[in-house]
């Protein structure tokens, strides 16, 4: 026990000699938990730029455009009767989208009928096509509404019931409270993968290492407390710090963290076992930060994945984490729900370990 002690301190004091080592695990976590959500900190786009298109030039269409000038999420560009001008300055990328007010649209109004407004967006960007679409729905409505009451008396026309969006979880719709605690756990997963795996390379190039049982295990120790640390930062102050959905299950949290950690440093040591310098450890890290964050369906949905990708991306333990922390962080999911993510994370930690410890001590390279 002495010596495991010893080894677990000497961990330590070897990270923070090196200035690589020591900012890769401890505080890159700390510049990520403010450079991420800092750059979404506004969580939705607003003052999008559009182009109505007033053909009829009424005083129906006037208040239209005036309800929609009050709109945050959009910004009139430009008012125009010309369709065909619209669509150049779009092609012109000067606006999102184009409201067109057709020239038949306050009959429309009197009569009762459906349909009239028309709405043209951009593909170009989804997220601001969203915006654009829920801060002209409210206007448009808003303004019908008003003029389908002057013509009450001689319409059966009534506007449809409102239909009001209540996020469950996501309650701002805010890409910030959707995105980072996504990428918070990968956050965690790819500094102690680099981190860990330059310091095994670094002892294996230098001194020929060949660990002792107790010294395997105190460094295993030693990164489980940084990386439990750095769970709690980010998942506690972190969520607090920028309002993020926080604290569904906490109880299931500070079970899932040991367990999410040892699979990575399992992991972590396993790849280390096989590089013969530490700069290979940034290799590695390159080609793999991207595609684990897309294939843990949080970018683009698994559903509309190939099947052999959707298998793929479940075997990560990326993956397993990612979702797994936002089930307990953000939707407060009852811990008996994502035992088969721990089970798996465990089984898969421990097949890690197991293999670093026969590689590292057994077999060194």
């Amino acid at each position: 026990m002495r010596q495991f002690f010893k080894h677990y301190v000497q961990t330590f004091k070897n990270i923070a000699a090196n200035s690589s080592i020591l900012t890769t695990l401890i505080l890159s976590v700390f510049m990520y938990s403010f450079f991420y959500p800092t750059a979404y900190q506004a969580q939705q786009a607003q003052a999008l730029p559009i182009i109505i298109v007033d053909e009829e030039q009424s005083a129906a269409t006037s208040a239209i455009i005036g309800q929609v000038s009050k709109s945050p999420n959009v910004e009139i560009k430009a008012v125009t009767g010309n369709f065909a001008e619209a669509q150049s300055m779009i092609r012109r990328q000067q606006a999102d989208g184009i409201l067109l007010l057709p020239s038949n649209l306050s009959n429309s109004i009197r009569r009762g009928e459906a349909g009239g407004i028309g709405l043209y967006l951009s593909a170009a960007n989804f997220l601001k096509t969203k915006q654009i679409g829920l801060g002209l729905a409210a206007s448009i409505e808003q303004a019908l509404a008003e003029q389908a009451e002057k013509f009450g008396n001689v319409s059966h026309f009534s506007p449809a019931l409102s239909i009001h969006q209540i996020p469950l979880f996501n309650t701002l719709s805010g890409y910030g409270s959707y995105i980072f605690p996504a990428v918070a756990p990968l956050i965690i997963h790819q500094t102690i993968v680099l981190g860990l795996c330059m310091l095994l390379a670094d002892y294996r190039e230098q001194h020929r290492w060949k660990p002792t049982t107790a010294e395997f295990w105190a460094i295993f120790a030693a990164i489980m407390t940084i990386g439990c640390l750095g769970c709690f930062y980010l998942f506690g102050f972190t969520f607090w710090l920028y309002d993020y959905p926080r604290g569904g299950n906490f109880a299931g949290m500070l079970i899932a963290v040991p367990i999410f950690i040892g699979c990575v440093i399992g992991l972590a040591m396993l790849l280390a076992s096989f590089l013969d310098i530490p700069e290979r450890a940034g290799h590695v890290i390159v080609f793999t930060s991207i595609p684990l964050f897309l294939l843990s369906g949080t970018a683009w949905p698994h559903a509309a994945m190939p099947v052999w990708l959707q298998l793929f991306g479940e075997f990560l333990p990326s993956t397993q984490g990612i979702q797994m922390f936002i089930q307990l962080n953000q939707m407060g999911v009852p811990t008996h729900l994502v035992v088969p993510k721990l089970i798996y994370l465990s089984v898969f930690g421990a097949i890690c370990l197991s293999w670093a410890f026969y590689r590292l001590k057994l077999k060194p390279q």
